[in-house]
């Protein structure tokens, strides 16, 4: 493969629709943890509007806000490539000590929350590092093979040869039952040891059982696309271009979602049922992650709600550091070692605790910001990776 990257010849600034983008996606990332309990699938008995709120947010959130992260992911990568490119410099070197220091930020994470995304976002980045200088046909051939869900792909096919095959598993389900003692009556140095002894191997066996690593690195590979066709600014085609996006994202769910609900139904065979459950699971996530990624993008540029979507931006630009004290905050409210709602907090009144938790960490982002550039996080993570 020909490495035929030449660094952008305009100047990649502040993508304020990333921001925004951003911080949709880790809000909904942190009311989705909230009424799972961080993780704890342990509930009192459940109304009918706890099951509405639960089928509504994941329906809504599930899979596609850690999409619109991915996506992201990805951009941002890009833009910091390009930036050094432009000034002559190789920032390879960087970025995989960069995604070490990712790494120790996901283990700190699993120190409090068992279900963190930062180590399996490390390992994708140093994945993905190798690829950066492609040109952008092979990105995009490479891209198009992981979005089929190869390994999906592959277990459909072994079903349909051999009637006993089993899906995809790497033991996550019996790895969760360990976590349970710690969190329901463990001290938090019992959930910190858990978290690391198995809240580590769970991320990635279930990321990889559940289509979530391969579409993960699929995304990261997009958003760089995105990145070198300045998918996000408000310049040349792009209006239009959001517009055909947003169209086909709602053509592609009118297709997927009844096959879904329908398809498997009609297949015995556990193994392909698995498989293209999980398949298609990964499709319309991506769908609707195109499609609000295109909408957002088009209303803060077309629209008179741009001036109002901005007020999220500083939510977006403290992502890393919502995203880890979301961690800590919804550990204390749910677990045993601290207030221990998990056995009176249905998910109503679980999502009403996300949204608090929301808007705390939403008025700390616009006091923080008065008087700094980035969040803490993002401070400590920019002067350890220029070190």
């Amino acid at each position: 493969m020909t490495q035929t990257y030449r660094p952008s010849s305009l100047p990649n600034t502040r993508v304020d629709a990333a921001d925004i983008l951003r911080g949709i996606a880790i809000g909904g990332i942190v009311l989705l943890h909230f009424i799972e309990h961080m993780n704890f699938y342990r509930f009192p008995e459940l109304t009918t509007l706890d099951r509405v709120v639960w089928d509504s947010m994941f329906f809504l959130c599930g899979g596609k806000m850690y999409a619109i992260f991915s996506l992201l992911f990805g951009l941002s990568f890009f833009i910091q490539h390009d930036n050094q490119a432009q000034k002559g410099k190789d920032f390879r070197a960087r970025f995989a000590w960069r995604m070490v220091l990712l790494m120790g930020f996901g283990l700190f994470d699993l120190l409090f929350f068992n279900g963190d995304i930062l180590t399996v976002y490390a390992v994708g980045g140093l994945l993905v590092l190798p690829l950066i200088r492609m040109s952008n046909k092979v990105l995009a051939w490479i891209a198009l093979f992981l979005a089929l869900q190869p390994v999906e792909l592959f277990y459909l096919i072994w079903g349909a040869i051999d009637p006993s095959a089993q899906p995809l598993d790497l033991g996550s389900g019996a790895l969760f039952g360990a976590l349970i003692e710690p969190q329901s009556s463990g001290t938090i140095w019992d959930v910190a040891v858990a978290g690391i002894v198995y809240g580590f191997r769970i991320n990635f066996y279930w990321a990889i059982e559940n289509g979530r690593m391969t579409q993960t690195i699929f995304l990261f590979l997009l958003g760089i696309l995105m990145g070198r066709q300045r998918f996000l600014y408000l310049e040349g085609d792009n209006a239009n271009r959001w517009v055909r996006t947003m169209v086909a994202s709602v053509f592609a769910l009118f297709l997927i979602i009844p096959v879904q609900q329908t398809l498997p139904r009609l297949i015995e065979n556990v193994c392909m049922n698995h498989s293209l459950q999980v398949m298609l699971t990964m499709w319309r996530n991506a769908a609707m992650m195109l499609f609000i990624v295109s909408a957002v993008t088009w209303t803060y540029h077309c629209t008179a709600w741009g001036k109002r979507l901005i007020a999220i931006a500083p939510y977006g630009k403290m992502s890393l550091t919502n995203y880890l004290s979301q961690s800590i905050i919804g550990g204390f409210v749910f677990y045993g070692w601290g207030l221990g709602l998990f056995a009176v907090s249905g998910h109503t009144m679980s999502l009403l605790l996300g949204a608090a938790c929301v808007a705390l960490q939403y008025a700390f982002c616009r006091w923080w910001l008065k008087s700094h550039d980035r969040g803490p996080f993002e401070t400590l993570w920019k002067r350890l990776t220029w070190l």
